[in-house]
């Protein structure tokens, strides 16, 4: 086993909720993963209010799925 030593900001310490001195590469894989997931679901927030996609119905979302689900089903048959 290698170690890497990191050199990290306090801030990201806290926003990445690395409160311990060491941890596996897979923690840290797991951290960083689980803030990308949540800046991409920001984006995706951000681009949905813009394009007018978040004032939809749970009913037109649900349209929307199937519209696309048998468009893809077509394609692929």
């Amino acid at each position: 086993m290698g170690i890497l030593q990191v050199s990290v900001t306090a801030q990201d310490l806290k926003k990445f909720g690395l409160d311990k001195s060491q941890i596996t590469f897979e923690e840290l894989l797991d951290k960083i993963s689980t803030e990308l997931a949540r800046q991409a679901l920001y984006a995706c927030q951000d681009i949905a209010e813009r394009v007018g996609l978040s004032n939809l119905s749970l009913e037109e979302i649900n349209t929307e799925v199937k519209a696309v689900r048998r468009r893809n089903a077509e394609h692929h048959s």
